[in-house]
């Protein structure tokens, strides 16, 4: 699986004020999909992803609360669209099965693949005007529209020696010692949430780090995933001379979690 910060990882939090928008989930509860309501058969139901992307679920492969909203709807009628949705079965949207590992960017993009699909994110804003957008670089110039766990997250990008994209970083905006214990470990949780339902159980995970043993321009990472095809995902916090930071950084190098000898 992978992390569409993942369109359904990220877009978890970004619920969009659709009446029709909602969360549809397996009947196991592994597997969801963030979509608009656009019809339903007897079988099937057809949703529309905020990209707008259409998808086929199967009725029998949702959850008892999906199934009972479809009840409270008119009579089923075949989807009235032309576009011919993509058949799926609640699982993680497209972004998933290509690889995206926010929105629809991919480790390996281009330069220029990544800043078109930034400017065509609608889960993303502008921290600068335009105009100076090619002098000071994506560098923390974009931010998610809305919060997690109370706070945004700028993003980051690092490449390889191919122009390739290597690494991208969601990370929220310094913040004093104050809100270590607050803001930022609400952040914290709740990116553990978003990156376990999207990617299964960690490899690794550890408590919330203490703020005491972080020093100047130093990471502690807590949590770490594996990433399909290939990569890693690493959640910690940061210090700073600006303050206190947390962080999911998503990188093509393998890491190994750390054995701890008994």
């Amino acid at each position: 699986m992978r992390f569409t910060i993942l369109l359904v990882s990220i877009t978890c939090f970004f619920q969009l004020s659709h009446a029709e928008t909602r969360t549809w989930k397996s009947k196991d509860g592994g597997k969801f999909l963030v979509a608009e309501y656009v019809s339903h058969t007897r079988g099937t139901v057809t949703v529309k992803r905020p990209d707008g992307k259409l998808f086929t679920l199967n009725r029998s492969d949702l959850q008892e609360e999906d199934t009972k909203f479809l009840a409270t709807l008119p009579s089923p009628t075949e989807p009235a669209t032309t576009s011919t949705p993509n058949k799926t079965n609640v699982t993680a949207p497209q972004g998933v099965e290509d690889a995206a590992v926010f929105d629809n960017i991919k480790l390996g993009d281009t330069h220029k693949e990544v800043t078109d699909k930034i400017k065509a994110s609608k889960l993303l804003e502008l921290t600068v005007d335009e105009i100076y957008l090619g002098r000071v670089g994506l560098n923390g110039s974009y931010r998610t529209k809305s919060t997690i766990g109370g706070l945004k997250c700028l993003l980051y990008f690092d490449w390889d020696t191919a122009g390739l994209l290597k690494e991208v970083t969601l990370q929220t905006q310094a913040q004093p010692l104050s809100e270590y214990q607050g803001l930022l470990q609400s952040t914290w949780k709740e990116l553990i949430k978003l990156m376990t339902s999207l990617h299964g159980a960690p490899l690794q995970n550890a408590n919330f780090p203490a703020a005491s043993i972080l020093q100047n321009d130093m990471s502690m990472s807590s949590h770490l995933w594996q990433l399909n095809p290939k990569g890693s995902a690493l959640l910690g916090t940061s210090k700073s001379a600006e303050g206190y930071m947390v962080s999911v950084r998503f990188t093509t190098d393998k890491i190994e979690p750390i054995r701890v000898e008994k």
